[in-house]
């Protein structure tokens, strides 16, 4: 088998002349497959009330039964980024880019029509295993058709479009759900994957790495095994409120017993999911961290500030999405901007001050109450959003020129996979934090139900809402209670997100490379594009 000999280190442009042409248009189709992936999960947010409220309406999932209809996907999603990054250097990106895009469309409509939380949690998995073969393969397809000096900005507008996704969904979803029932919200997904997929069959070169690793199925199992029992274990202690508990204590210990099989595996097998060495450069893997805290801290944060709006605040899911807008919109003005803030004062900096701001932003949280002027909540959904887009842009093109072109499929899941990690434990542990607190609160004030209804009550604010709805005017001195109780535990449940992102900008400020003199900073961009071809 003979392939075209290749120059050993290229001067000229990497990318053929066609393909340039049309590299603009090309990043409109990757943003639109990035778009469905992210709205889903922006789209959910504004959905978790009605969900939890029972049928005909919603579901009436508990709240641990709503955290696995996140998890259930992020952690699909998180467990095979890898491995679909593998697969999409070997088989061809743009394959793998379709075949997930159908998977996930397949998923949505599957889910619209859940009859029950089991059914819920089941396709959003199947959602997760479509989204984990796009999500890499839009980065790596990214890489692929900009030259090395366009892709910090073709990276910047590509975490706009995160933005953009973000400021869509809460309002799709608020509008699907003041007219129509609440699987509209998944279902709206089939219509803007069929044409993602007639715009990629006609715009997107196909592209892959020559030498391809082998796929790892035993590295696959041990990640995927591990993850489910160490989030199961948190989540069923935060909806015990009992993290002693037999069942929890085992359940963590496994979780992190096959974690550690699976690292270690790792580092023996020849062809690792996970290449560990790449995590020796201390730069690739402060980025790696920075982009992890952030999700963690961001994750736990807007699954309870959906439960503020709508619960406490009274506002309608539309409402609710209208409210986020400054989130999406700081996000998508500073996003493509971030690179010239990287230009004039490096990434430690910019890295380090985005944490800072977003550690201010949770820390906030901890004022408001059930009659603060709404503005102030828009002030720190905006200033979150700057401060997120002064993370993303920068780790991203990190992460992204640390690795060979060749290998743009590895760096880009490494970076989604630890993303989605880092969304999925904070939800885990920030929603246990919250459901642990918000028991502690409200379970004094539950002594005249029925101790079967006891329980039930004290698990979340839904909960407790629901039943005080059932008993009619007896239910109604349970109310006050309830908000009262709810606001504590995001009270503690915002603080601990805000010290998740300050040790996350304590880890870019010793980790990150700081701003180098401009002589040294173009001989480093000359060595690293000779060690990159």
């Amino acid at each position: 088998m003979t392939t075209p000999a290749e120059p050993a280190a290229p001067t000229g442009p990497r990318v053929p002349e066609a393909v340039h042409r049309r590299r603009w248009a090309i990043l409109g189709v990757l943003m639109l497959s990035l778009l469905i992936v992210v709205l889903d999960n922006s789209i959910l947010n504004v959905a978790i009330k009605t969900i939890s409220t029972p049928a005909p309406t919603g579901l009436g999932a508990t709240q641990s039964e709503l955290e696995w209809a996140i998890n259930s996907y992020t952690l699909v999603f998180a467990g095979l980024l890898f491995t679909a990054g593998l697969l999409g250097d070997r088989l061809g990106r743009k394959k793998v880019l379709l075949g997930g895009l159908a998977v996930f469309g397949l998923g949505s409509a599957f889910a619209a029509f859940s009859g029950s939380p089991g059914e819920l949690i089941t396709f959003r998995a199947v959602m997760g295993l479509g989204a984990a073969f796009v999500m890499p393969a839009t980065l790596a397809v990214l890489m692929n058709v900009f030259e090395r000096d366009e892709q910090p900005k073709a990276i910047g507008i590509w975490a706009g479009g995160v933005g953009l996704a973000i400021a869509i969904g809460p309002i799709t979803g608020g509008v699907l759900l003041d007219h129509f029932w609440w699987g509209s919200v998944f279902l709206i997904n089939v219509p803007i994957v069929l044409l993602a997929l007639a715009l990629m069959l006609w715009l997107v070169p196909d592209s892959r790495d020559p030498h391809p690793g082998r796929v790892d199925p035993v590295g696959v199992v041990l990640s995927v095994v591990g993850l489910v029992l160490l989030v199961y274990g948190i989540i069923k202690g935060g909806q015990l409120a009992d993290f002693t508990d037999v069942t929890v204590l085992s359940t963590i210990g496994a979780g992190l017993a096959v974690l550690v099989a699976f690292v270690v595996f790792e580092k023996r097998s020849d062809h690792p999911s996970i290449d560990v060495t790449y995590f020796k450069n201390k730069v690739f893997s402060a980025a790696i961290a920075a982009i992890a805290l952030v999700f963690f801290a961001l994750m736990g944060v807007t699954f309870f500030s959906v439960f503020y709006t709508q619960s406490v605040r009274g506002y309608s899911p539309l409402q609710t999405g209208l409210l986020m807008l400054p989130l999406a919109a700081a996000q998508m003005i500073f996003a493509p901007r971030a690179r010239l803030v990287v230009d004039r004062f490096g990434n430690k900096a910019t890295t380090t001050a985005g944490l800072l701001v977003i550690a201010a932003m949770l820390a906030a949280f901890a004022a408001l109450d059930a009659d603060t002027p709404i503005w102030m909540l828009e002030v720190i959904f905006f200033l979150m959003g700057a401060g997120m887009a002064h993370i993303m842009t920068p780790v991203s093109v990190v992460i992204m020129q640390a690795l060979p072109r060749e290998k743009a499929g590895s760096a880009s899941a490494l970076s989604n996979t630890f993303r989605q990690l880092g969304g999925a434990l904070g939800i885990a542990v920030l929603g246990s934090v919250l459901s642990t607190a918000y028991r502690t609160g409200i379970e004094d004030k539950l002594g005249a139900l029925p101790p079967a209804l006891r329980h039930t009550a004290g698990e979340s604010i839904e909960a407790t809402l629901g039943i005080a709805d059932k008993l009619g005017p007896r239910g109604a001195s349970l109310i006050a209670p309830a908000h009262d109780a709810f606001l504590h535990a995001m009270h503690i449940t915002a603080l601990w997100g805000a010290g998740v992102a300050v040790l996350g900008a304590v880890v870019v400020a010793l980790f990150l490379p700081g701003k180098p003199p401009a002589a040294q900073g173009a001989q480093d961009g000359q060595e690293l594009s000779h060690t990159r071809s």
